[in-house]
């Protein structure tokens, strides 16, 4: 196995709380996926679940070599957490050609949170 790259990110929940409050569904569907807010969502503890999300999805543009700015989609990135010990990052379209451009063929991907904070870790593994 050989690291392409490697990217860490991370978040203060109160932010991404004040950002939920402000702008409600406008700033959930820019950011995250259905099947993301829908996860964090459903948690009791869903803004740092949020935070998490969104801190691995940076992360993971990191790790594959660049990060996001506008013109890039959010919601290429989508983290799916079938298992709570082992989310992975799902990447669809410009993020996904960029990652493959880079011989990146998956990205391993681990996130913690507390009260205040919301830390995600990605590695990109070549293929």
């Amino acid at each position: 196995m050989e690291i392409a790259g490697m990217g860490t990110h991370i978040m203060e929940c109160a932010r991404v709380r004040k950002l939920i409050d402000e702008h409600v569904e406008k700033f959930i569907r820019e950011v995250y996926t259905d099947v993301e807010a829908r996860y964090c969502r459903d948690r009791s503890h869903s803004t740092e679940y949020y935070a998490a999300v969104w801190a691995a999805k940076e992360a993971t543009f990191r790790a594959i070599g660049f990060k996001w700015k506008r013109g890039i989609d959010w919601r290429d990135v989508e983290i799916v957490c079938e298992s709570a010990i082992q989310p992975r990052a799902v990447i669809t379209g410009a993020t996904r050609d960029r990652m493959e451009a880079r011989g990146v063929a998956n990205v391993l991907l681990s996130f913690s949170y507390c009260r205040l904070f919301a830390t995600a870790t990605a590695i990109a593994v070549r293929g």
